[in-house]
Formats: structure tokens, C-alpha cells, sequence
């Protein structure tokens, strides 16, 4: 597979907010547009992407990985001395239910179309092996069958404990090295095998906020993936790309779309292979 393209790039969705919730008002307020809040009121769903993101890729003629999140609940797991904190409110509230119906029905769409559906291990459970082959054993209930692999929530990591959790778990793979404010290659141009066995670490290349973040506008964000993108087949790169669904929504996030869309085409047209983390990771595995 891979050995036929000049470089791999893997594309990827953390699957970490669903639905439009306690983002609403904000968006009222920035916007000074109340019809925002429409989200909340209303079955308007702006930030439900999934056939949205579906449909491009399948116009594209790839694939990828879809990490889901099976958070805590801040009132049910929670102590309440931990329930007036600002933070666990930003982190433990507005979350998604896996085991709902409509989140069951997406899952397992995804995974009969070709899509990976990975595990979006939890804010905490970084540190935390029982609570992640919990999560890893709820997420394959739904599916039917074994999960290999997944990124941890805003990217913790504790190296190695981390990946030996994963590891004991029956993970295959982490996606979770790389940063939100910064993107390139500052983890190396290829995979990380950290116990020199079958366990193997993708860096992450792009996430979006990123290179949005980093640069004046959308012309200068598509150079940026030209220069990505040249770099990685210089290289013989394996990179990887992180694009929340919710920023697939045009109004919030103006140009995301585009430039996802642009970062694959150009991708293509110069000889990559694009696709889903899981079909990156069993080929490196023919390798060894």
C-alpha cells in the first residue's frame, strides 16, 4: 500500500462536542447575532458534521479515523466539592453520551462505510488504566468487535505510563504526540515505536486551530499545507491531520472546510496515500 505513494498522510476527527451547547452564547456575543442561540431551542444542530465530513471524503475517494469520547459526568462522577470549579465545567459538562441511540447509529455507520472509529480516551484517564479499558470496552460493545487504537483527550500524555496503559489495554497505536498551537514535524518524519515492539505512536503533524491560529488568512494557511506537504515527500513522511467536525460548520469557522478540503486534493495530486490511522498502522506492521 503504502510503499507504492511518495509519502502517507493520516486524516483525523476527535469526536469532543456534537452538538452546539454552552458555545451558543458565546458565539451570540462575539457575533452580537442572537440567532445563535437558535441551537438551543431549536433541532438546529450546527456542529453535527458527521454526514457532512462523510460525504466529502467520499467525493474524495478517502477514508479516516473517527476518535469518539466517553467523558465523566461532572455530577454523577464527581465529588461535589469539584462541581463549582470553572474548569470542570468546561471540561466534565455538555458532553455526548456514546451509548445514545443516535451517537450507537453513527458509530457503526461509519465503521460499515470503511471509516476507523477510534477511542478519544478521557480528559483524566491519561493516568488512569482501569478507566481506559472501560472506555476502550464500551466504545467495542458498540462496534462488535476490537478497537486498535485512538488519541487521547487535549492530547495528554504521560510518556511512557501512558502508552503502556494503551498498551495493556490491547491498543495497538497512539495518536496523541503533537500540539495544539503549533504544527510540523517537531516529533520526527516517521512512526515512534517507544518499546521497540508492534505498539506505535503517530505524531501529530496539523491540527487546525493551529494552523488557522498561526497564520493572517486562508491563502497563507493553504502555503503553510504546501510547505507541509513538500516537506513530508521530501522526507517519506507518515503525517497526520486533526480536523474537529465542528469546525466543518461554515459560520462558526469560516475556511476550515476549504482548507481540509485543500489539504487533501493537494495531497493526492502529489502522490500521497490519505487515509484512516488504523489502515496506516497495519501496513507498518507488514514492515518489521
Amino acid at each position: 500500500m503504502l510503499e507504492d505513494h511518495e509519502f502517507a498522510f493520516c486524516l483525523t476527527h476527535d469526536i469532543d462536542r456534537p452538538y452546539k451547547t454552552f458555545q451558543a452564547p458565546y458565539y451570540a456575543l462575539k457575533d452580537r447575532d442572537p440567532s445563535h442561540l437558535k441551537s438551543l431551542v431549536s433541532s438546529e444542530r450546527p456542529y453535527w458534521q458527521f454526514e457532512e465530513i462523510m460525504q466529502l471524503e467520499e467525493e474524495l475517494g478517502v477514508r479516516s479515523s473517527f476518535y469518539f469520547l466517553n467523558e465523566k459526568n461532572l455530577f454523577r462522577d464527581k465529588e461535589p466539592r469539584e462541581w463549582t470549579k470553572p474548569k470542570n465545567w468546561k471540561l466534565f459538562t455538555g458532553r455526548y453520551d456514546i451509548t445514545d441511540d443516535e451517537i450507537v447509529d453513527v458509530i457503526q455507520a461509519l465503521d460499515r462505510g470503511g471509516w476507523e472509529v477510534g477511542l478519544h480516551g478521557s480528559y483524566e484517564s491519561y493516568n488512569d488504566l482501569e478507566r481506559l479499558r472501560y472506555e476502550k470496552e464500551t466504545l467495542e460493545d458498540i462496534l462488535g468487535h476490537d478497537v486498535i487504537g485512538g488519541r487521547q483527550h487535549y492530547l495528554n500524555l504521560d510518556r511512557p505510563t501512558t502508552w503502556e496503559h494503551h498498551r495493556e489495554i490491547g491498543l495497538k497505536y497512539d495518536a496523541s504526540l503533537g500540539s495544539s498551537s503549533e504544527y510540523g514535524f517537531q516529533n520526527g518524519y516517521n512512526i515512534i515505536q517507544p518499546f521497540g515492539d508492534g505498539f506505535t505512536v503517530f505524531p501529530l503533524t496539523l491540527m487546525e486551530v493551529a494552523l488557522v491560529g498561526g497564520n493572517p488568512d486562508i491563502d497563507s494557511a493553504k502555503r503553510e499545507i504546501d510547505r507541509l506537504l513538500r516537506r513530508a515527500s521530501e522526507y517519506d513522511a507518515i503525517a497526520s491531520a486533526l480536523w474537529h467536525p465542528r469546525v466543518f460548520n461554515e459560520r462558526d469557522f469560516p475556511g476550515y472546510k476549504e482548507l481540509y478540503r485543500y489539504l487533501i486534493t493537494s495531497a493526492l495530486e502529489m502522490g500521497a496515500w490519505v487515509g484512516p490511522v488504523a489502515e496506516a498502522y497495519n501496513y507498518t506492521q507488514t514492515e518489521i
